[in-house]
């Protein structure tokens, strides 16, 4: 019986196999992966970043260079931070040139044939850019909107997505947001609010207004009650999307250009619908029809959808980012040392620079202690084909849906 218990306690602490999408790590590394990268093309990447994070045996440093917006900086720090604790002596040492804002900007295009193109870490990337996705800071809160962290406000909205059987929930496609933030696409959205032309409901958020009544109408989990919730990318990418998915409503998302690191586990018609930013008001009523149509088939694509949130706990987003700076560390020919101009940072520091609401988020999300499991273990390096199988496969699935969509309103006309 102790001999069984002993096993038991040994193969729970056991590291399952990393998700599918860890892969994406070897893509986004792919450039540095034969000539690897000097303190030359670190410091180079300086007039694209925010502020530089060094760790060395544990301990971090930053050197900042310009304000990031809001909480950004903070909430990102701190999530290295609780990385470092919950894998104590497991993080290399490490030089990492990190920007805060939306929009990539080391593009494709621009680098020479036989040129290194800058490393350069940030939220989110395109397809013609070689930015370096990371987990963005509201898997630590958000406090300026009074979102919580990751874990927490997942259970939030999956209690607030049970509030109603598929069959009972409004079934409209629902989308609230601030359109004002240079995107034609939201813009676009905002003439599709016709419940009986288009089957919609979209409504402009108003931030300024929400932040004087306690946010009390802009709670997440009180959002789940429609049958569909569109993503539309705002500036550039939105954290939106990942509470959009965790409602178990059919995601309805608009044409992205913008993944961020978990979003290359997405796959159209699985875990959401695509939608097309061309006739776009159509094409949303398209996807409600079909939902409505096939209510099952719907009801089964945002299950997988909130699933797939589910298993991205925050032990994996710190198992994303442990593996991301390992690989990535690894690439480096030479050893880190913080600039002089650099300052370490503990959890203590971060404390006395926030305010009452940032030090309570802050404080939420704050590991405990170090695991007793270790990271997920990395799948190995796929064959480069991968990558160009799996981004056709997604596009061949997208135009199957735009050819049904064409059918169907040939049909109509």
């Amino acid at each position: 019986g102790q001999e069984e218990e002993r096993r038991g306690l040994v193969s729970s602490r056991t590291p399952p196999q990393c998700p599918n999408f860890f892969k994406f790590i070897y893509r986004d590394l792919e450039p540095w992966m034969t000539t690897r990268i000097s303190v030359n093309h670190i410091n180079e990447a300086k007039e694209h970043a925010a502020f530089r994070i060094v760790i060395v045996e544990g301990k971090l440093f930053v050197d900042l260079y310009y304000a990031c917006v809001q909480s950004r900086l903070m909430f990102t720090l701190w999530g290295i931070l609780q990385l470092i604790k919950k894998y104590p002596g497991m993080v290399p040492d490490v030089d990492m040139m990190f920007d805060c804002m939306d929009k990539p900007t080391i593009e494709r295009a621009r680098v020479e044939n036989g040129s290194l193109p800058l490393p350069l870490f940030r939220y989110c990337t395109t397809e013609a850019h070689f930015d370096i996705p990371f987990p963005d800071w509201s898997f630590w809160g958000w406090p300026e909107v009074n979102v919580e962290a990751w874990d927490e406000q997942f259970k939030e909205i999956k209690k607030g997505s049970q509030a109603q059987t598929w069959l009972k929930k409004i079934p409209r496609a629902y989308w609230k947001g601030n359109p004002d933030v240079e995107s034609p696409i939201r813009l676009a959205l905002m003439q599709c609010n016709d419940s009986n032309l288009w089957g919609t409901e979209i409504i402009r958020q108003d931030w300024a207004e929400e932040a004087k009544t306690g946010y009390e109408r802009s709670k997440l989990s009180d959002q789940c009650n429609y049958r569909y919730k569109i993503y539309a990318e705002g500036y550039a990418w939105s954290v939106s999307l990942k509470y959009i998915l965790s409602c178990g409503s059919l995601p309805l998302l608009i044409s992205p250009q913008y993944e961020d690191f978990f979003t290359r586990a997405l796959v159209p018609k699985l875990n959401y619908w695509p939608v097309s930013n061309i006739d776009l008001c159509r094409s949303i009523k398209f996807a409600v029809d079909w939902g409505n149509t096939n209510p099952s088939q719907a009801e089964a694509v945002g299950k997988r959808a909130q699933h797939l949130m589910e298993s991205l706990s925050m032990d994996r987003v710190y198992d994303y980012m442990f593996h991301l700076i390992s690989e990535y560390a690894k690439l480096q020919d030479f050893k880190p040392v913080p600039p002089s101009s650099a300052q370490q940072v503990c959890e203590e520091s971060l404390l006395c620079f926030a305010d009452d609401k940032q030090k309570e988020f802050l404080k939420k999300s704050a590991v405990t202690g170090g695991s007793s499991t270790p990271p997920c273990t990395l799948i190995k390096r796929p064959n480069p084909n991968f990558f160009t199988i799996w981004n056709d496969q997604k596009r061949k699935i997208i135009d199957n849906v735009k050819d049904m969509e064409n059918r169907a309103n040939a049909a109509i006309t």
